[in-house]
């Protein structure tokens, strides 16, 4: 196995009723990853995430914690099945939440300290996309300048930002939900291929969140923070960082700032030559992703 593979873990939005069922039932190390969560979170994280309701499962306070736990048990399995792919990762990142998992996966914190912060961050996350009506609209087929200038038409004294720049021609505006369905229409006038309201709680990566910042920022500082052993790219700047206090600062920027996917694709491939990929959890959205960034770069599935 050469040393050129990375890990990617998804984000909010990859989870679905029925996740991790099934690998839990042939997976003794899987189904201890969920008895652990159990015993921390309080609940039975397992019977969400294998009976929903859907509606539990796609709240903030709960998806958050079904994914980071259900990528984390595909991956206790697959370093089992695979040693020579997790021996070989050169690099990691995750999308949004799905950074807390590639964090835990580089040994930066632990399974236990990254449930509790990521527990913390739906929970808080939630709350402010409670206080205020807001929402993510997906574009696609646009340019990034393009979608800009619609947002700056649309906002008026709303909040509405680029939140996620995922791929060519997929982004994701974030903002109150007047300001979405102006974005939106505007989007469609001038020949978005797509225009998609997207089914979460509320205006993430923009400052709508900044209610969850103080919430996490403390959470984070009652955990410990290890330099990661392998580099993990971060969503906010696209670079790995190793200094733990830098990544604590970042992941609560992280909340408010947009998600530069593309950016950390590209620099994941450029940077540490990557030649096969591997999109460990729930759903192939990151996959899916890969294949508009890197046509030739070959990403596999390791489900939940």
């Amino acid at each position: 196995m050469s040393s050129q593979t990375a890990l990617l873990f998804p984000g909010q939005g990859a989870q679905t009723v029925g996740m991790a069922a099934e690998l839990c039932e042939r997976s003794i190390v899987a189904r201890e990853q969920f008895d652990a969560a159990a015993q921390i979170l309080g609940y039975d994280l397992l019977k969400l995430c294998s009976q929903g309701p859907a509606e539990d499962l796609d709240s903030t306070a709960y998806s958050q914690p079904a994914l980071y736990v259900s990528s984390l048990a595909a991956l206790e399995q697959f370093k089992l099945d695979e040693p020579a792919v997790i021996d070989g990762c050169a690099v990691t990142a995750g999308l949004s939440l799905g950074e807390y998992t590639a964090l835990a996966f580089a040994g930066a914190l632990s399974f236990e300290d990254g449930l509790r912060v990521v527990a913390e961050r739906g929970a808080a996350m939630q709350d402010a996309a409670e206080a205020t009506p807001s929402g993510m609209v997906s574009i696609l087929g646009l340019e990034v300048p393009q979608i800009s200038d619609l947002v700056d038409q649309a906002r008026g004294d709303d909040v509405l930002n680029i939140a996620n720049l995922l791929c060519p021609g997929n982004t994701v505006v974030s903002g109150g939900t007047a300001a979405c369905e102006r974005v939106a229409e505007l989007a469609d006038k001038a020949g978005a291929m797509r225009v998609v309201p997207l089914a979460v709680a509320g205006a993430f990566h923009t400052s709508l969140m900044q209610p969850a910042v103080e919430r996490l920022q403390a959470k984070l500082a009652d955990v410990t923070i290890n330099p990661p052993q392998i580099p993990v790219i971060c969503n906010v700047d696209a670079q790995a960082h190793d200094n733990p206090d830098e990544i604590r600062a970042l992941l609560a920027k992280q909340v408010v700032n947009p998600v530069r996917w593309e950016d950390s694709m590209r620099r994941m491939i450029d940077d540490y030559g990557v030649e096969s990929v591997y999109e460990v959890g729930p759903g192939r959205v990151l996959r899916g992703l890969l294949k508009r960034i890197n046509r030739k770069l070959p990403c596999e599935s390791v489900p939940a």
